[in-house]
């Protein structure tokens, strides 16, 4: 994959996720239903990708499955939150909900890691604070949109602190390997739950399930993992923080949701913030890459 095949990869990444709340809203089924259903065929797709790749997929080691059931319950709670929000409040009101992460992430490292939060990071989360209370249709909750904007919420949440045990967990396996599992782990802590329900599904719903879980969870991971090997981290990070105006965009043309213009600022400032923030941290690294210290005759004399 060259640079230019590599930023086409991540915008359809965003692309597929920004989808994800459109066949949130298609499916008629509970949330926890579509969760399972889209962890199942994930897993399914994964596993084909692996094996078409040539790799074999190995059992994790047992110091392994802490770090993964953690995950794996992280990400489950966070795609049922996201989903109720969907169900509850609209597509617009979840996306930017869950948009909130990226704050969240700012103050769980500094609070579990001990990092120092910067200044301009603060801001950020001021920033991403203030969009919110704009977003917020109303500060009653017996208001549906509220409902749905505090499940969004919680679904950044408990995106931001999948995130932060994914940072333990992908030392332990390559990447594919390990949302393989993870999704594994998400179908298994579900199905319980809606077994029963999936004999009452529509054939149209296991069609937009199918989609779901093999194009917006399955390939968007592997475009994801492909574009980052020629692409920095920060800038895939700025493209997928487009995600809700993906969303916002398919929303409108699809089903006429269509948000209010005090919505539509505070979701400009969340944002706009996340970008901002991308790429500030973009910059020092493209000047610590293109300065001489940097380069690879320095770097074959360095001491490393």
């Amino acid at each position: 994959m060259n640079s230019r095949q590599a930023q086409f990869a991540i915008h359809l990444t965003a692309l597929l996720f920004g989808l994800t709340g459109i066949f949130g809203e298609l499916i008629q089924a509970s949330a926890t239903l579509i969760t399972a259903g889209r962890a199942l065929f994930a897993t399914i797709a994964l596993l084909l990708f692996i094996g078409h790749a040539g790799h074999r997929i190995a059992l994790p080691q047992r110091r392994s499955w802490t770090a993964l059931g953690l995950a794996g319950a992280l990400l489950a709670i966070h795609w049922t939150s996201f989903f109720v929000a969907v169900k509850v409040g609209g597509i617009a009101i979840a996306t930017l909900g869950f948009a909130s992460f990226p704050a969240f992430i700012t103050l769980l490292e500094g609070m579990l890691f001990h990092e120092r939060t910067q200044p301009s990071e603060w801001l950020v989360v001021g920033l991403v604070t203030l969009g919110l209370v704009l977003v917020t249709p109303s500060f009653d909750f017996r208001d549906q949109a509220t409902i749905g904007l505090a499940w969004g919420v919680l679904s950044g949440l408990a995106f931001a602190l999948f995130t932060l045990a994914n940072r333990k967990a992908v030392s332990l396996m390559p990447g594919r390997e390990l949302a393989c599992w993870e999704n594994l782990v998400v179908a298994a802590l579900t199905l319980p739950w809606c077994f029963r329900e999936f004999t009452a599904l529509r054939p149209l719903d296991w069609l937009w399930i199918f989609m779901l879980g093999v194009f917006c969870t399955a390939l968007s991971h592997a475009l994801l993992v492909s574009s980052l090997a020629r692409l920095k981290a920060r800038t895939a990070g700025i493209v997928i923080a487009l995600e809700p105006v993906y969303a916002i965009l398919f929303a409108a043309i699809l089903f006429a949701q269509y948000p209010s213009a005090r919505a539509l600022a505070g979701g400009a400032l969340i944002i706009g913030a996340i970008i901002w923030s991308g790429l500030r941290r973009a910059a020092p690294a493209a000047d610590a890459a293109a300065s001489p210290a940097s380069s690879p005759a320095s770097k074959a004399a360095s001491p490393d």
